[in-house]
Formats: C-alpha cells, sequence, structure tokens
C-alpha cells in the first residue's frame, strides 16, 4: 500500500495539521515508510504466540485476607490532639 499526495492532505486535514505543499512532499515519503514497516510485521508468523499485556510476567502478591481491627489504635490516638473512650473528639459544629 502506498499513500499519495491527496491522501496525505486528506491526513493533515483530519489531524488539523495545516501543512503547505513541501511540507506535504516531505511527508510522503515517511508515511510510505512507515506502512511498509507494518506491512513487514504482518508478515510476521505470530501462531501459537499468546497475546501479552506486559513483556514480563507480572505476578501479585498476595496476603492472607483476615479481618483486623489494626491493633494500633493507642498508637493512632496519641496523635490526636483530644482523645475520649478510644475515639477522636472533636469540638460540636452547629450553623
Amino acid at each position: 500500500m502506498s499513500v499519495d499526495l491527496a491522501t496525505v492532505r486528506k491526513i493533515a486535514s483530519l489531524a488539523r495539521i495545516a501543512t503547505s505543499d513541501a511540507e506535504a512532499e516531505a511527508l510522503l515519503p515517511e508515511l510510505n515508510n512507515i506502512l511498509g514497516w507494518i506491512e513487514q510485521l504482518a508478515q510476521v508468523d505470530t501462531t501459537g504466540v499468546e497475546p501479552l499485556a506486559a513483556v514480563i510476567p507480572n505476578h501479585l502478591r498476595l496476603r492472607e485476607d483476615k479481618v483486623t481491627d489494626g491493633g494500633i489504635r493507642d498508637a493512632v490516638l496519641a496523635n490526636a490532639p483530644q482523645a475520649e473512650h478510644g475515639f477522636f473528639a472533636v469540638p460540636k459544629v452547629i450553623e
């Protein structure tokens, strides 16, 4: 497949890129080279190759799923300006 000058102008118009005639002429061989490279990739035999989301295998490190209270309530409440009965105490706000 090859691209002609009219196609380059149409692509530039669709992409909202202002190009002069000289710039369109310069883009012509570049776009043809890109399409040639894509045609080369289409010829590669990929039968038996699984699709990949990443090049390296990624596995999540999982931990045991158990519910806890964290066990650090006193350490967290030590940062509070005021604490009452194991909770943060805040001033009452009424508008």
